[in-house]
């Protein structure tokens, strides 16, 4: 078995739940890209990174189904772990930093793949949603408290590969910050937190708590 890390990303406060993202530090490892869907596949997360310069930050992304050319959680935990300025995505150079206890990246919302966003009249619709078929990448939220910025969320891939639901979304909180055009912060899952905030020039940062499960 490759060597790998398991980080948990966005976790709550209190340094609980967060979503699971497996990192392999040595790329080098496992050049082929159908090895590397293969792999992805194997473990499981909703995200898998290769580091394919750990001093660059030139990373590489896969879903257990595709490759990504961005993506918001695996570029939050990746910029923690290698504490790197920046990662190199084929999407884009996507900028990173620390501050306390949350690790930030900024990023354009477009480099996400597009999905639908369902807004719903109060959290407690959102905490009672099913799981919805598979075909549609859909991101269900609320207004917690809206004065705030406070948001419920709960994010469905609906790619029938086995993530039935995402438990941190960082490229749905970017586009969610571009869409209303201010800064939030969101639970998202079972007890997420998610930190949002425009930039100048369409840019969105996303941050939030990461650990190293092993």
């Amino acid at each position: 078995m490759t060597d790998f890390d398991v980080l948990r990303v966005f976790c709550g406060p209190r340094g609980g739940y967060g979503n699971e993202l497996g990192v392999v530090r040595e790329g080098s490892v496992m050049p082929d890209r159908s090895e590397r869907q293969e792999f992805a596949a194997k473990l499981g997360f909703s995200e898998t990174v290769f580091v394919d310069d750990p001093e660059r930050g030139v990373i590489d992304i896969y879903t257990p189904s595709r490759r990504l050319p961005f993506a918001g959680h695996p570029c939050v935990g990746t910029a923690w772990l290698l504490d790197v300025p920046e990662l190199v995505t084929p999407a884009g150079l996507v900028g990173a930093r620390l501050d306390g206890e949350f690790s930030w990246i900024e990023a354009l919302p477009e480099w996400a793949p597009p999905r639908t966003f369902r807004q719903y009249a109060s959290a407690a619709e959102v905490d009672d949603l099913r799981v919805p078929p598979p075909g549609e990448w859909v991101y269900a939220w609320a207004w917690e408290d809206e004065a705030a910025g406070r948001v419920r969320a709960r994010a469905f891939p609906g790619r029938g590969d086995g993530i039935e639901e995402d438990e941190a979304t960082g490229a749905a909180a970017l586009q969610l910050t571009a869409q209303l055009g201010r800064a939030l912060n969101i639970t998202q899952g079972t007890g997420s937190q998610l930190l949002t905030a425009p930039q100048p020039h369409g840019w969105v940062e996303v941050g939030g708590r990461v650990f190293l499960e092993r």
